[in-house]
């Protein structure tokens, strides 16, 4: 849900004042500054050209801010940032770039929407996909549809159109992706191989999810076949997914009226009920919510949930776990998944010339094969995750040099991930006023775990009505 996924920037620990004023000494070029930069003396939208099609003038001092630079406790991703910095200022040396880093995630939903209505977004801000027309809402982001072209951004042409559209609206684009994801069923091998399942054979059916977790469960030792959420917007995130997974929808066409009131929405809460009730496959604490299923199934307690690849890096780096234990698949039903990642957007008011500033850094950063995100040499070196099906946006050219340098240096068993990589699922986007949706939709999910008399048809109903209000609201 990445908006409610609470995720994709992973979660760090609050690093302290002095160890990052120690980390941000090391270089003249970051800093943690919120303020925008336009109030900068040494920023001069004059001195720059306001023709979109014309290149950052070199002449024209520029500063920008910007935001998820890695906190200190992070060391090898600040390394890696100031680095590309110092990189970058080779080709843009009158650009100075101000980092800013947030402890914990770095856009929690509450802290986010507090920025947008405080104006107090840096120039070049971090969002979920879903955040776009909150962001609108607010009057937050440029149109930069004329400053985005195959000379800006080379790789134009390879990132797959439907990434590249969750930052447009009404015909304008607004920003550019970072990284994408889409759902699967992540595995714990050892338990699978204990339970006499095939690891390199992830359930595609939800039959076939009931009765791989009624297995591991047998093993007993408080380990939980198949895992849920049901707090926190994640229930409600992981209802959609299921539902696309089944070939049903959240919103109709319009996205002015719910649409999972049908034999899909009940056959979500009908075989989690199951599961739970019926097969004790489930465990008995629920009201679990993101961070709490990962660390199940990376102490080896829990067999089966549906994640992102991303959440394997997580689990490795923030909870001791080792990429051998965990595989993917597609998500069960195959009919399509829930599809999400992360964008940047220009504040609404930046110059011309931090505009162009803006998108060169994120060209430079997120967008070019080899470089940033993607050197995946230096990545390896760093001993930081190499492997990982995902961020992987590119089409074409770029996809096969990427797809080549990943796998020359990746860092774990990648064949674990053949399953979801050799099938991929069709990603529909997440519904309209998604974070509203999903705390709705946690009721219906709590509702089932919790109370084995649940009535499904009445609580498929009243999320059904409540979301209507929300939609009709928009």
């Amino acid at each position: 849900m990445r908006s409610a996924g609470l995720r994709r920037t992973r979660r760090i620990s609050r690093a302290s004042a002095a160890a990052l004023v120690t980390a941000l000494a090391l270089t003249s070029l970051a800093s943690c500054g919120t303020s925008s930069s336009k109030d900068d003396d040494s920023n001069s939208a004059s001195k720059g050209s306001s023709d979109p099609s014309a290149p950052l003038d070199p002449k024209a001092k520029v500063t920008i801010s910007i935001d998820c630079m890695p906190p200190a406790a992070k060391a090898a991703e600040l390394r890696e940032w100031n680095e590309d910095i110092k990189t970058f200022n080779k080709t843009y040396p009158n650009v100075t770039i101000n980092g800013k880093s947030t402890p914990g995630q770095c856009n929690e939903p509450p802290r986010f929407t507090a920025m947008l209505k405080g104006k107090s977004q840096p120039d070049v801000f971090y969002a979920y996909f879903s955040d776009l027309q909150q962001v609108l809402d607010n009057d937050g982001a440029e149109d930069i549809s004329a400053y985005v072209t195959d000379k800006t951004v080379p790789a134009l042409k390879d990132i797959q159109t439907q990434v590249v559209d969750v930052a447009r609206k009404d015909g304008k684009l607004y920003g550019l992706p970072t990284s994408n994801y889409t759902m699967g069923l992540m595995i714990n091998r050892k338990l699978f191989t204990e339970a006499g399942l095939d690891p390199n054979k992830p359930p595609a059916t939800w039959d076939e999810v009931r009765t791989a977790a009624k297995k591991i469960a047998d093993l007993g030792k408080g380990i939980s076949g198949y895992g849920e959420y049901s707090a926190g917007n994640n229930g409600g995130w992981h209802f959609a997914a299921t539902q696309f997974g089944l070939g049903g929808d959240v919103v109709d066409a319009s996205g002015k009226k719910a649409a999972f009131n049908d034999a899909n929405g009940k056959q979500v809460l009908q075989q989690l009920h199951d599961m739970r009730w019926e097969d004790d496959s489930m465990g008995k604490t629920q009201l679990l919510k993101w961070g709490d299923l990962q660390k199940q199934i990376a102490s080896d307690k829990l067999g089966m949930f549906l994640a992102a690849p991303d959440d394997i890096a997580y689990m490795v780096q923030q909870l001791g776990a080792k990429y051998e234990t965990f595989g993917l698949g597609p998500i069960p039903g195959a009919e399509g998944t829930l599809f999400g990642g992360n964008n940047y957007l220009i504040k609404k008011g930046s110059s011309p010339d931090q505009i162009k500033a803006g998108i060169a850094w994120l060209n430079f950063k997120n967008l070019t094969v080899g470089k940033g995100q993607f050197d995946w040499a230096r990545t390896k070196a760093d001993q930081l995750p190499v492997g990982l099906p995902q961020p992987n946006f590119f089409l074409g050219e770029s996809k096969t040099k990427d797809d080549a340098a990943r796998a020359a240096n990746a860092t774990m068993p990648v064949e674990n991930f053949k399953a979801f990589m050799d099938n991929p699922v069709p990603g529909k986007a997440e519904p309209p006023k998604a974070q509203e949706i999903y705390k709705i939709l946690d009721n219906a999910m709590s509702g089932v775990l919790t109370n084995e008399d649940a009535n499904i048809d009445k609580l498929l109903s009243t999320a059904e009505q409540q979301v209507n209000q929300v939609l009709a609201n928009q």
